[in-house]
């Protein structure tokens, strides 16, 4: 059975849909899985061993171009026995059907009536996750979901991963705390750069070292903080956001001992990758699309007017991310790892 995912365009969404792929796999153990997505995503899929193969999707987020659409759908003839829809979009369902692939899963969208012949109804209630919404489509209509549910589990090369460090020049001689101060969806996700810094702050005195991940656009935001701590602290700190590639960054933050990160599609691969994780919500909730890891621990204020997922604080003020202050993040990291210095001390 050979099965064509046509994926998500998020990074913390693709992470997440790999419990679909295990599903799946659950179900049709010899099955074949292809994802159709986005280019960038291939260094994710390429760390899911349930992924036969990723296929570039070269149309851009929200645009239609259905001449490509057509052309990519009548390449795929013939070669697929399903097709399931991560997206809701009318858009999304055109290449299953250029494709003529026998079976079109997906649940009820934009108007996708004819496109899809297999289409579901979402029931909202009944599943509450997203993970369970993704999950769902590979079984039959009404069919219970297995549990314990299955989380996502990105799988690592070492070569790559010390091919990774050796280019950056960085050691592991002092365990690593890996900061995500970033957030494509806006300043409503950020947790401040002051907050960050005292985190890092304390931490390298307690015998860490730090690195910092996000994109280019975060690169500013991640000088912010690395320029707030002292030198002889700073140097401890290396920021690496917008200078790795996306395969890059996964292989290093599987190094890391502990991560703090905001509500972020970096959050999910910490997640992916079994790293201890302090996920700082504030305008969004974590009863979506949580963090899936044994050690997780969420903080938040849950303010009254919280969550709002808004991009920008209609009241222009952003405390539930301004008035949650350093400490409970490091009471959480505390928590989840001890720091180097109190190890030798109990020795």
């Amino acid at each position: 059975m050979k099965i064509l995912i046509v994926g998500p365009s998020w990074v913390g969404d693709m992470v997440m849909a790999q419990t679909l792929f295990q599903c799946l796999k659950t179900r049709h153990p010899d099955c074949e899985i292809d994802v159709l997505a986005p280019e960038w995503s291939r260094p994710i899929l390429e760390r899911m061993p349930e992924v036969r193969q990723a296929l570039s999707f070269p149309i851009g987020h929200g645009v239609l171009d259905i001449a490509t659409r057509r052309k990519i759908g009548k390449s795929l003839v013939g070669q697929y026995d399903q097709a399931i829809l991560l997206p809701n979009s009318l858009k999304s369902a055109l290449v299953p059907w250029f494709a003529d692939i026998p079976r079109r899963t997906g649940w009820k969208g934009e108007m996708r009536y004819g496109l899809l012949n297999d289409i579901r109804v979402l029931d909202k209630q009944r599943y509450p996750l997203m993970i369970e919404r993704f999950m769902a489509l590979a079984f039959e209509p009404e069919a219970e979901l297995p549990k314990p549910y299955s989380r996502p589990a990105l799988r690592i090369d070492p070569a790559s991963r010390e091919a990774a460090l050796a280019k950056f020049g960085l050691g592991l001689d002092r365990p690593v705390l890996v900061l995500c101060p970033g957030a494509e969806f806006g300043e409503a996700k950020r947790w401040p750069a002051e907050h960050y810094a005292k985190v890092a702050e304390l931490k390298i005195r307690a015998g860490w070292q730090v690195w910092l991940f996000g994109s280019k656009n975060d690169h500013p935001g991640g000088e912010d903080i690395r320029m707030r701590l002292i030198p002889g602290l700073r140097e401890e700190a290396v920021n690496l956001a917008g200078e790795t590639s996306l395969a890059e960054a996964i292989d290093l933050m599987s190094c890391a001992s502990a991560v703090v990160s905001n509500d972020s599609g970096l959050m999910h691969v910490a997640a992916a990758l079994g790293r201890p994780l302090v996920a700082v919500y504030g305008s969004t909730s974590p009863q979506f699309t949580p963090p899936l890891a044994e050690q997780v621990e969420i903080v938040r204020l849950g303010l009254e007017c919280s969550p709002c997922f808004e991009r920008t604080c209609r009241f222009g003020h952003y405390n539930c991310l301004r008035e949650l202050k350093p400490r409970p993040v490091v009471e959480a990291l505390d928590r989840l790892v001890p720091d180097p210095l109190e190890l030798v001390e109990s020795r």
